[in-house]
């Protein structure tokens, strides 16, 4: 293998432009792969979801339909953030393993968005 090619393959490895995504997403991060409990608990931490859930707990707590709404489109775009719009490095430090799929908490949120609009549905009348 020439000087050329194995340069190109050496380049397109994991190194130091990945760990600075990683020093700046995550700068405790020890080297041990992130799991999706882990990356869950660190988004659920995170000033954005820490609003919304605040919003979540007072819509349910006053049963407001448009609270609800309103909650829900933020959770949306908190989501959509995440999984669409999140910068190259969110992507390169996913791909070195100190940021961890955020599958589990996509679910979780989900299912929170689908209970609080049926608990503040309306009641069915006739019933």
């Amino acid at each position: 293998m020439g000087p050329v090619r194995g340069g190109l393959i050496l380049s397109l490895l994991p190194g130091v432009a990945l760990a600075q995504d990683c020093a700046m997403q995550r700068p405790g991060w020890d080297g041990a792969p992130v799991s999706a409990l882990q990356e869950a608990l660190f988004l659920a931490s995170s000033p954005a979801a820490l609003v919304l859930f605040a919003g979540t707990v007072l819509a349910l707590r006053f049963k407001s339909q448009w609270g609800a709404l309103a909650v829900v489109v933020g959770w949306t775009a908190f989501v959509t953030f995440l999984t669409m719009l999140a910068p190259t490095s969110r992507k390169a430090a996913l791909a070195e393993g100190c940021v961890g799929s955020p599958a589990l908490f996509i679910g979780i949120i989900a299912a929170i968005c689908v209970g609080m609009i049926f608990y503040t549905a309306p009641p069915i009348k006739g019933r």
